[in-house]
């Protein structure tokens, strides 16, 4: 059953000829117990859409429908407040009332529905032991960590049980290291309560491990969607491609395409790689992922020789940047188990894993 559907969402600030558009015609649906990422650039249009399903922006046209409720009609004019429509917000600031204690902060929400109290500190007891906040319900947001001040702030839009919960990049504020932990602690959470999430992020390795499918936005307009391993590995245009991953782009000519094959001349080098999106013709856009460049110290097939520029130690690897010392651009990267010595090197560029745009 579709918890949220959004058909055909435009919304633009200003009026006229000055108006700014910033959703074309967006169109998507949530599904009972799935996670879906917003996922895109700045100015995208991700962070517009989460407000607008929220109540918080009031699109020109389209539909917007929470279960069975129509909470948006362009057409007909119709707009349900924010507070009706009974969705679990998380802000990206969290938000809390910092003279409230962390119980307070969580039942608020109840409060201004009229709850009776004994019900309302039933449910802040149930949702905060869900989330591991049971022994801290009386201290106050000052006196928590960052990972404790998110979790309240899910636990207060969890309490009343909505439909959807949305999250407005719920990690952004977290350090490196303590986003990992809240990165996995969120997925087993919405695993575990079987949550419908609508979650934006700037971030492709959060949205790729927490969501079950990603709507890839690029200019008010839905790039591309799909499953987070369909996403990275079968891009369907080169901004998708450039979005997902770690990579090497090479600009060559095309030689001659066979099908999905194509035969290219990279900088003097001729090479073999695989068709993907559009017509792939004259001058076009080779791209390989960093952890598919295959590292050599002699000779291979449809490989580019370089010399090594430098390495870089990332912990589990090194990443190592090949590049012509005479050449102000270009280059490539690669990762290596160890670090690799001085020298010139052959870059191997698998014919599959060559994807050409």
């Amino acid at each position: 059953m579709s918890e949220l559907r959004v058909n055909n969402l435009y919304l633009d600030y200003g009026t006229g000829a000055t108006a700014n558009a910033i959703l074309k015609g967006v169109s998507m649906d949530l599904q009972r117990g799935e996670v879906v990422a917003l996922l895109g650039p700045s100015g995208s249009g991700k962070t517009t859409l989460l407000r607008a399903v929220a109540g918080l922006e009031s699109p020109k046209s389209g539909t917007i429908n929470i279960g069975d409720r129509v909470v948006f009609d362009g057409e007909r004019k119709f707009e349900m407040p924010a507070e009706q429509r009974s969705l679990g917000l998380v802000f990206q600031s969290y938000a809390l009332w910092p003279h409230k204690t962390v119980a307070d902060n969580v039942g608020y929400g109840l409060k201004l529905r009229k709850v009776p109290g004994d019900e309302i500190a039933k449910r802040v007891k149930e949702v905060l032991g869900q989330l591991g906040l049971g022994h801290l319900g009386e201290r106050f947001p000052h006196q928590l960590s960052g990972g404790q001040q998110q979790r309240v702030a899910i636990a207060r839009a969890l309490v009343y049980n909505p439909p959807v919960i949305l999250l407005d990049e719920p990690l952004s504020n977290l350090d490196a290291k303590l986003r990992e932990e809240a990165r996995a602690f969120l997925r087993e959470l919405i695993v575990r309560l079987g949550l419908s999430a609508l979650m934006v992020t700037h971030d492709q390795a959060e949205a790729m491990a927490i969501s079950d499918r990603i709507l890839l936005l690029n200019n008010g307009k839905i790039e591309q969607q799909g499953a987070p391993q369909s996403m990275y590995e079968m891009p369907d245009s080169l901004f998708t491609a450039e979005f997902m991953g770690s990579n090497n782009k090479l600009p060559g000519k095309v030689i001659r395409r066979d099908g999905d094959r194509v035969t290219l001349d990279v900088d003097g080098s001729t090479m073999m790689g695989t068709a993907r999106g559009g017509s792939v013709d004259g001058t076009a856009t080779a791209m390989i992922r960093l952890e598919q460049v295959r590292i050599s110290d002699t000779q291979a097939d449809n490989a580019i020789r370089l010399p090594l520029s430098t390495c870089m130690y990332l912990g589990d690897r090194w990443e190592c940047l090949f590049h012509r010392p005479e050449a102000r651009e270009g280059g490539l990267r690669a990762y290596s188990p160890y670090r690799l010595a001085p020298g010139d090197y052959w870059l191997q560029l698998p014919q599959e894993k060559l994807w050409v745009f």
